[in-house]
């Protein structure tokens, strides 16, 4: 169906025209006017390119059909259009494009609607916060999901909101953790008792919040909840410089994680996967990682502990990070989930902890698990399974299997049978390790990668014609130092575990090419800055990436040879894409920095084209 002729209330047309004061779009295109009290969207031809999903598709490969741009002319690329959102933070959304018009969700939850020809606002929605809930993830959120009529997302306040995508009117808006949410733990106030950098404050606790781009199957939007497991964090004192410290302390602190679908046109739940179980949460008590690292695990002592901890499964983390690939042919639906709580801590949590640091596969239409691959049980470092998970077809002596893949902030690309689960290959390593599954120590232990990665939330793309994933990643040596604190007047003793940056020592970015039959690393292209945003691929053989320095990446994909940089304001920490209109080929991303790895802020949204 395409959208013609879209009208805006009259409110919603003033309040557009008076927010270019502060918001205004810079466009280097020629483009309509906007007649007084109506905004006329454009209208795009079926044979047009779009970027309808997250991933660009179900299948999350993030990558474009389009040809127009190609390695022989991708050096003449020239931005056309940008778009000031007025909101500085996190930046993380992957715009969608659809039927001429792109939506992108902004910090804090505020979201536009644009003519994706020319940048120029149609609608802009302005969140209100529910701020008697503290902020547990930052205001970063990654993107929305558009079907029927509505834009769907999902908010930094545990909220999940549908629009109407004409207007930008609020169709309905739910709580999807209805008020009830909260074992939540009093840690701000160990802020004194803690070390870490000076002056340090202590920030983040285990909340809820909603940070995954939704998807939408069979009339729901499913989506799941993030920062159950968030535990404690230390800020720098420089407020540019990257996160101080993460903080595992052992306790009833945190909540365990869920995904869930809910009625397209009511906000109703469908279905709901509690991503740590009531029963048999602890698992079989495993010595080693499926594909057979040993692990430094007291089994002996941790299943004499079960019974002091039989409730841990009620704090027990798991969120859910990654946006859901969904397998139209067969309903199965993949996504990743998060560390265990306590954060590193794992003395009060017994057991595998599933299902955490997992890869599952659920039944998209009833929420049953099929099957769920632990990359790491009882994670005590922060393996979270963030990267989104991407599908496509392995062969695999001489025949094709249907195949899920997911890059794991360990470091390995994992790539697993969609049917039932069975690991097909680990790739080699795309980033350097050292120390892995390594306990902390008192004079602290170098581990890498570590609670950043490997491969961060950054989705990967596919091209399957070259037979290549291609992955953001990052070397980010910590330092994993145990502390033990004595008991004084009022205070009581003290043990946690700390991770650290190490900012003495290189850190730096690696897209990897990694062949999707064999896990053979094909090239590898180091950048400056350690690479989080995200990867598109193109059908005529390019690969883009955003660093933090503000540069946009251009890839030879065959060779990994640099062939174009464009250059933003602010970091480039969020993944393109591509989209066509009336035969000409776009590349869009949010240039908002990130603070967590302490890239420039900033607050806008860019569009590049050939001339």
């Amino acid at each position: 169906m395409r959208l013609e002729s879209a009208v805006l209330p009259r409110a919603l047309t003033v309040h557009a025209t008076t927010m270019k004061k502060h918001r205004k779009s810079r466009s280097l295109a020629t483009h309509a006017s906007i007649a007084a009290g109506a905004c006329i969207v454009s209208t795009l031809a079926l044979a047009d390119q779009e970027w309808a999903v997250f991933g660009g598709n179900t299948l999350h490969q993030r990558h474009a059909l389009s040809t127009e741009i190609t390695p022989a002319n991708v050096n003449r690329l020239a931005p056309v259009w940008e778009f000031d959102t007025g909101v500085s933070g996190t930046f993380q959304a992957t715009p969608i494009m659809t039927q001429g018009v792109m939506y992108v969700s902004l910090p804090f939850n505020h979201m536009v609607a644009l003519d994706a020809a020319t940048g120029k606002l149609l609608w802009r929605y302005q969140h209100e916060r529910n701020k008697q809930r503290d902020l547990c993830c930052g205001p970063a959120n990654r993107g929305v999901a558009v079907s029927d009529g509505k834009v769907f997302m999902g908010t930094v306040d545990a909220r999940l909101i549908a629009l109407d995508a004409r207007s930008g009117k609020k169709l309905w808006d739910i709580d999807v953790v209805q008020n009830a949410f909260g074992i939540q733990e009093d840690v701000k106030s160990l802020g004194g008792q803690l070390t870490g950098p000076k002056d340090a404050q202590v920030s983040g606790t285990s909340g809820a919040g909603l940070n995954m781009a939704p998807m939408v199957y069979k009339g729901r939007v499913i989506i799941g909840i993030t920062g159950v497991g968030y535990g404690l964090h230390l800020d720098s004192p420089n407020p540019d410089a990257p996160l101080g410290a993460v903080v595992g302390i052992a306790g009833k602190y945190g909540e365990r994680g869920f995904l869930a679908a809910y009625d397209t046109n009511t906000g109703e739940q469908q279905w709901k996967f509690d991503t740590v179980p009531s029963t048999g949460w602890e698992g079989t008590f495993q010595g080693t990682t499926p594909d057979g690292v040993s692990l430094p695990r007291d089994l002996a002592s941790e299943r004499a502990s079960l019974d002091k901890y039989a409730d841990a499964w009620r704090y027990g983390g798991g969120s859910a990070w990654s946006t859901p690939a969904i397998d139209e042919a067969s309903g199965l639906l993949f996504f990743g989930t998060g560390n265990p709580s306590p954060q590193m801590e794992g003395s009060s949590r017994p057991g595998d902890n599933l299902y955490t640091v997992s890869l599952v596969a659920l039944d998209a239409a009833t929420g049953e698990r099929k099957w769920h691959y632990q990359q790491v049980p009882h994670d005590v470092w922060g393996y979270d399974v963030a990267s989104p998970p991407v599908l496509f077809t392995a062969q695999r002596q001489g025949k094709a299997v249907a195949a899920v893949g997911q890059a794991g902030k360990t470091g390995w690309f994992y790539a697993h049978n969609r049917a039932t689960g069975e690991l097909l290959y680990k790739s080699e390593a795309f980033v350097p390790q050292h120390n892995m599954f390594a306990l902390p120590s008192s004079a602290g232990t170098v581990i890498y990668p570590g609670v950043v990665g490997g491969s961060n939330w950054s989705p990967v793309s596919v091209d399957e014609q070259r037979r290549s994933a291609f992955i953001a990643g990052l070397h980010w040596p910590v330092k994993y130092t145990l502390h033990e604190l004595a008991g004084t007047a009022g205070k009581a003793a003290l043990k946690y575990a700390s991770m650290a940056p190490m900012d003495t020592v290189e850190r730096y970015g690696l897209l990897s090419a990694v062949d999707l039959d064999s896990g053979k690393l094909k090239w590898q292209h180091k950048t400056p800055n350690p690479l989080i945003g995200g990867v598109l691929s193109t059908r005529t053989g390019l690969v883009f990436t955003g660093e933090g320095s503000g540069e946009l990446l251009a890839l030879d994909a065959a060779t990994g040879q640099k062939l174009w940089s464009g250059k933003a304001d602010a970091g480039v920490n969020a993944p393109p894409i591509s989209y066509e209109i009336k035969g000409r080929q776009y590349i869009a991303v949010a240039a908002g920095g990130n603070k967590l790895f302490g890239f420039k802020a900033g607050q806008t949204l860019k569009v590049w084209a050939l001339p």
